[in-house]
């Protein structure tokens, strides 16, 4: 059976890996404390459970070997790529061996007639982008960070252009994955679509490291589209930002993306980011087409957002301006940070049908406001996700302890509405209690799972499962 993670206790055989390690990576492995501990410590989470070493993978086989030795010597394995998850993905719990795969880093095909490629897993978004800028293709998923690609299958990543080009789910054609006994498989293939067998790509797709490690991926690619705009539009009330998105979904405009950022969040934006926004609820938004279609779609939503009390709506396409603005929406967290200079943000999210998002939204602030918390809200509302960037006063318990009850209520509305309890930012460590809330009986098929194809519960362990019953 799957152990239940515990107390960290020491590895008996970690010397005897040690060595095979070494002998196959020379300089390449680490134990250095602050590598280990770079290699424990995502965005947000702070970890004190680094693991005991750190291995740099170059390519598939060296990742073979480097499983072998950990299964034979029963060494736990922690896949990282580029760090920047926010749910304790990367800790261990357990000690073992981070698996280091950013060096994995290239661009093994570009297949442009077919609109896919195939990558390395420590290729990041950013550097897809620039690799195939030329071909006239982009891919679209932009979770706010420069996180890997492997990653970014490994937690099922959206972010904000998930509304028309959904997620990491719906962009992934197939994968190579390491099992945990040191085999290479291969899982979906490059075919739009297929009816053989299991679909292990979706298996494997937001898994966060827990089954196997994935050393090569396929993609959908995209082409640029011929024009972009973006746009900002102001609203005295939150269910009028809401409803528009609401209307807007349900008219079947095709909108790339649409960011809501609440009172609280422009506020800090305007005095830490120099902006002038109207200290309001506020959608930012963009549109991609031809330019009579992007018009069009700017027209409609102009005149959705008028209806429902939206003001002060702007729209830009100068490439530098949009550029402005949809960093200042990724540089959320970033500016709550330097509002609260020694504070820490615990980024939280959820995601719940639309219909229900304006209520959910509302309550939660209130509960923030009532609890004496900071926590602006920023979302991908046109998917029904939204995050609580709830500021942590530093060595202060108490505080704390308030922040992870806010935290506990917030997914229980979003579970009551029908929801989710993490949108996009996976389980890790941080939300396993409110998987089990979530999924009930049905995680008894999760867990046979993870024992059929990682009986050593060597791959990420205490990542997902609390227990194994």
């Amino acid at each position: 059976m799957i152990k239940a993670v515990t107390a960290r206790a020491p590895l008996p055989h970690l010397d005897d890996a040690l060595t095979q390690l070494r002998n196959l990576l020379g300089e390449r492995i680490s134990t250095s404390a602050a590598v280990r501990a770079q290699h424990s410590t995502g965005v947000f989470l702070s970890s004190n459970a680094p693991p005991d070493v750190v291995a740099f993978a170059q390519s598939t086989a060296e990742v073979v070997e480097i499983v072998k030795i950990c299964a034979a010597n029963a060494i736990p394995i922690i896949p990282f790529g580029t760090g920047t998850s926010v749910e304790g993905h990367i800790a261990a719990p357990l000690g073992g061996l981070s698996l280091d795969v950013s060096r994995m880093d290239k661009v093994l095909k570009v297949n442009s007639d077919d609109l896919d490629v195939v990558v390395e897993p420590g290729v990041t978004r950013k550097m897809l982008n620039s690799h195939i800028r030329d071909t006239g293709l982009f891919f679209p998923i932009d979770p706010g960070a420069d996180a890997s690609l492997g990653g970014m299958a490994a937690t099922r990543a959206s972010g904000t252009n998930a509304v028309r080009y959904g997620t990491m789910r719906e962009n992934t054609l197939a994968l190579q994955v390491v099992t945990a006994d040191g085999r290479v498989i291969r899982t979906g293939g490059r075919a739009r679509k297929s009816s053989a067998g299991y679909d292990l790509t979706h298996v494997y797709v937001g898994s966060e490291g827990t089954l196997g490690i994935i050393t090569e991926l396929t993609l959908r690619l995209y082409g640029i589209p011929e024009k972009t705009a973006a746009a900002v539009c102001s609203f005295a009330t939150l269910e009028g930002a809401v409803d528009t998105v609401i209307t807007t979904i349900q008219a079947g405009v095709p909108i790339a993306r649409i960011e809501l950022l609440d009172d609280v969040q422009i506020d800090i934006l305007n005095k830490h980011a120099k902006f002038d926004f109207p200290v309001l609820n506020t959608l930012f938004m963009e549109f991609h087409g031809t330019e009579a279609g992007v018009q069009e779609q700017v027209e409609m939503v102009q005149a959705i957002a008028s209806d429902n009390g939206g003001g002060n709506f702007t729209w830009k396409t100068q490439a530098e301006e949009r550029t402005k603005l949809w960093q200042a929406r990724h540089d959320a967290t970033w500016v709550d940070k330097q509002a609260y200079p020694g504070w820490d943000v615990m980024a939280t999210d959820v995601c719940i049908p639309i219909s229900r998002l304006a209520e959910v939204v509302t309550s939660s602030k209130q509960d923030a406001a009532e609890n004496g918390l900071v926590a602006p809200i920023v979302g991908h509302v046109g998917d029904g996700n939204f995050h609580m960037l709830v500021m942590v006063k530093p060595d202060d318990p108490a505080y704390f302890a308030r922040v992870h009850a806010l935290n506990d209520r917030l997914i229980a509305r979003a579970l009551a509405a029908g929801g989710t309890c993490t949108g996009e930012h996976g389980i890790g460590l941080g939300k396993v209690k409110h998987l089990y809330k979530e999924h009930g009986d049905s995680m008894h098929v999760m867990l046979a799972i993870k024992q059929a194809l990682d009986p050593q519960n060597i791959m990420n362990p205490g990542k997902i499962f609390a227990h194994a019953s």
